[in-house]
Order: structure tokens, then C-alpha cells, then sequence
């Protein structure tokens, strides 16, 4: 049997049985029955058992799934790589001082008092230059969220700021992949889809920026911790930790140099975590041994045999990374593409983007539905990749025959796919934020202020025709 011979009530089963279980599972058993949620990985696998037997039952046969599903797999194994070398990045950068040095003196420079906004605005710049939100999160976002958690803040409203400033400078980033993939999956020039992002991206990110710097007076350190946990007894604790020095910049220098030139990320990073090892034994007292299980199990301040008290708050900052690190998010990311693998199989998601939207015919409501159908295709997917492709297959006819500019299709990608991976709970990018930054995503989601930001001013954008370059279509066709 080929897909294309499948009914459409077949294609839409496996899905409408995952939104059932997300429905009942997260939603409706915790708040009506008091039930516990149910792990996201049970509701994947479970989702995948279902759409693989309906398959069999349809006439394929188990070893067409199961292709499909190893495929699936080979083609995200490099975010399991990357998660991989995440959790090693951070442990080398723990063990070697380097993370240790910059929360020691972001406690001495950053202002706790303005530190949403700052949160808000340092990681716009890292990625901005880097192009990677994940990067950006994964180094400097840690460094605040540590000088967040020392100066006793709120670390929801921190993680919310980190998280949509790394991508707003993810988004505004040549050097971006998902930036460079939506303009290639729709044919629009680089740089032209960049120029039409600023219309929806700008204005979210500079309400945010006052939202931010207004919840500094609302959300203020608690001044009794801050007394007690910015005292010279804290940062002299953590002093006594490791041995800082200037040389100790240098592995993230190693992943700044090797983001601004492209370089493949998993062997700068690993690159990056070997050479705070060397840097490690160099400076620091602690024994290889103590360096093989962070690079294992992460960090921890009990290797410091020489300190015999460290305040609790450090401990719960510092213990952590090494490759067990993001596990549970690697788990999972497994048990979500064997599911995509069995959708991709019959081609459900482009099949059903096509079926439901292809009697649109206004121009405001065909932009509409190219951003619902991204949220839809990436919630389900989760994959911005794999997205960016469907929706730019499935839509760029259609935005070529109302005379909508592709680059607003291009944009329409980001807005809804990009920008919204970090407020679905079961996506790599939210499972990356909560093992880096050890916040839950119940804390952050709801101060990703970025994020739903943009969610509002997109599709007011496509009613109101500002930024869409209608006029462009009319001047293109004069000339």
C-alpha cells in the first residue's frame, strides 16, 4: 500500500490519538482526577505502538516501520550528539573554573537589581555573533542563571529572559541554521528574510526588554537572601574552589571562534571541553580521577576534599553536567522520533497541511494558516528542520498565487516554528533548556515574553497587511 492511498480519517488517527493522550495525560487527569501527569515519554511511546499497529493492520509490514523509524533516528542523531557533548561541555567548564570564574564575577559587576533585563539582553548579543540559541543558553545563559540564583531572584522570570534573548539573536543571525534553513526551504535570499523577521521579532523583543526591565522593581533579590548569599562568605567560598585565572576564557573562546566560523558544532564543543580538561589539571587541585567522573556524572563540590563546608546555594549551582547530564532528554528525543518515524513513513504531516488549508483564498488567512500549520507540524514533529520543509513545500505555491512575498512565508516559519519550540513541553529545544538551565519549565515558559509576544503581533501583522510587502509583488510585476 503507498500512502497516497490511505484515507484521510488514517492519516489523522495516530495524531488525534497523541493529542488525546497529551489532552488527558497532562491536562484533564492531573486537573480533574488528581491523576500524576503522565510522563511524556509513555505518551510518545505509546502514541508510536498505536500508529505503527494501524500501519500493519493497513498491509505494511514490520520491517518497513521499523526502517522508517531507524531513518528517523539517523536523521536526529546529530541533536543526541549534540546533547551529548552539552553535558560534557558543561561539566569541563565546571570542573576547570571557567563557568565558576564568570558567575564569581558576574556577582561582583551585574547589577541584581536589573538582571531580567540584562538576562534579556547579553544572550541577543552571544547569538547574535554565534548563531546558536542552544549555545548561547548552554554557556552564557548558564553563567546568569547562577548569578540569578546566588543573588536570590527569580529564576522562572531569568530562564524566561536567557531563553528569548538567545533566540531573538538566533533568529537576527546569518549564521543561524534554523535562520538559514527557512529562507532555503522557501527560496527567499538570506538576508531578505532576516529584513522581514525585524517586523514581528523587533517590536516583541523591545516590549519584552521594558517588561523586563519593569519586573526588576516588581520581582526584585530578596534582600534577605541577597544579604546572605552575595556576602563575602559565599564568594569566598566559592574562591576557595578552584584557582581563577584569565587563561580559563579560553574554551569559550574556542566555541565563540568556532560558531562565527561555522565550524561543525559537536567537535568544537568537544574540542572546547577538552581543552578546559588540560586547563583543569593545570590549575585546579583536583585529580584525574575527580576529572573522568564529571566528565561521567558531572561535577561536584565534594571533590573539593580540601573545603569542608560549602554553602548549599553553590552546590546546588555548581553540581552538574557530564555525559549522564541529559539523559532523560535524550530518552526522550528517541521516543519522539520513533513516533515521527512512523508519521514520516506514509508522509502524514505534508499530506494533512495540504488536505486542510488548501481551500484558503484571502491573503491575511493563507498567513494565518501557514502559522498554525508550522506550530502544528513542529509540535508534532519537533523538529524546526524537518518543518521548515513541509510548511515551505506546502505553502509556497499557494503564497505565490495570492501574491504574498515568500519572505513572509519564510518569516511565518520562524515565528510559529523557531520561536515556539521552547513553549511546548515536549520538544528537544524545551528538554535542552530545562536539563542546561535546572529550571522547570513550569517556571520559565510563561516568561518566555519573546515567544508569546510574537505569537500575538504575527497574526496582527497578516490582518492588518503591515510588513507584508504587498507593494513589492506590484512594483515586481511593473517592472
Amino acid at each position: 500500500m503507498k500512502h497516497s492511498d490511505l484515507k484521510t480519517y488514517q492519516l489523522l488517527l495516530p495524531v488525534f490519538f497523541l493529542f488525546v493522550l497529551i489532552s488527558f495525560g497532562l491536562v484533564i487527569g492531573p486537573v480533574y482526577f488528581d491523576l500524576k501527569p503522565f510522563p511524556l515519554e509513555v505518551i510518545f511511546l505509546l502514541a508510536a505502538v498505536f500508529s505503527a499497529t494501524q500501519l500493519m493492520i493497513l498491509g505494511y509490514k514490520w520491517h518497513q516501520v521499523q526502517n522508517a523509524i531507524v531513518k528517523k533516528i539517523a536523521e536526529g542523531f546529530p541533536i543526541i550528539l549534540i546533547f551529548f557533548s552539552i553535558g560534557i561541555l558543561i561539566g569541563s567548564w565546571m570542573i576547570s573554573g571557567t563557568i565558576p570564574m564568570l558567575v564569581y564575577y558576574g556577582i561582583k559587576l551585574i547589577n541584581p537589581s536589573y538582571i531580567y533585563v540584562i538576562a534579556f539582553i547579553v544572550p541577543i548579543i552571544f547569538s547574535l555573533l554565534t548563531g546558536t540559541s542552544w549555545g548561547s543558553i548552554a554557556t552564557i545563559g548558564v553563567v546568569i542563571i547562577g548569578v540569578a540564583s546566588l543573588a536570590g531572584v527569580d529564576l522562572g522570570i531569568t530562564a524566561g529572559a536567557i531563553v528569548g534573548g538567545a533566540y531573538f539573536g538566533d533568529k537576527m543571525s546569518p549564521l543561524s541554521d534554523t535562520t538559514n534553513l527557512a529562507s532555503a526551504a522557501t527560496g527567499v535570499e538570506l538576508y531578505s528574510h532576516i529584513h522581514s523577521m525585524m517586523y514581528t521579532t523587533l517590536p516583541s523583543a523591545l516590549i519584552a526588554s521594558i517588561i523586563f526591565f519593569s519586573l526588576s522593581f516588581v520581582y526584585p533579590p530578596a534582600t534577605e537572601v541577597n544579604s546572605a548569599l552575595m556576602s563575602e562568605e559565599t564568594l569566598t567560598s566559592i574562591n576557595k574552589l578552584f584557582n581563577f585565572n584569565l587563561l580559563l576564557i579560553i574554551p569559550p573562546l574556542i566555541v565563540l571562534y568556532g560558531s562565527i566560523k561555522r565550524k561543525p558544532t559537536v567537535p568544537v564543543m568537544l574540542l572546547s571541553a577538552f581543552s578546559a580538561c588540560f586547563l583543569a589539571l593545570i590549575f585546579q587541585g583536583y585529580s584525574l580521577q575527580d576529572l573522568v567522573q564529571t566528565l561521567l556524572k558531572g561535577y561536584n563540590v565534594n571533590m573539593a576534599v580540601w573545603e569542608s563546608s560549602v554553602p548549599e546555594n553553590v552546590a546546588v549551582l555548581f553540581n552538574r553536567g557530564g555525559l549522564y547530564a541529559l539523559n532523560e532528554a535524550i530518552f526522550f528525543t528517541f521516543m519522539v522520533f520513533i513516533f515521527i518515524g512512523i508519521l514520516d513513513m506514509v508522509k502524514a504531516m505534508p499530506t494533512l497541511v495540504n488536505i486542510v488549508f488548501k481551500g484558503v483564498r484571502k491573503r491575511w488567512a493563507l498567513i494565518i494558516s501557514s502559522l498554525i500549520a508550522t506550530a502544528v507540524t513542529n509540535a508534532f514533529t519537533s523538529n524546526q528542520s524537518a518543518t521548515s520543509f513541509i510548511i515551505g513545500d506546502a505553502f509556497r505555491s499557494a503564497y505565490d498565487k495570492l501574491k504574498v512575498p515568500r519572505k513572509v512565508l519564510s518569516r511565518s516559519i520562524e515565528d510559529y516554528g523557531t520561536m515556539i519550540e521552547t513553549l511546548i513541553p515536549w520538544t528537544a529545544s524545551t528538554l535542552f533548556v530545562v536539563a542546561t538551565l535546572g529550571v522547570s519549565y513550569a517556571d520559565y515558559w510563561h516568561w518566555q515574553l519573546l515567544s508569546i509576544l510574537n505569537i500575538l503581533v504575527a497574526p496582527l501583522l497578516a490582518i492588518t497587511g503591515i510588513g507584508c510587502f504587498y507593494g513589492e509583488q506590484k512594483k515586481t510585476k511593473n517592472a
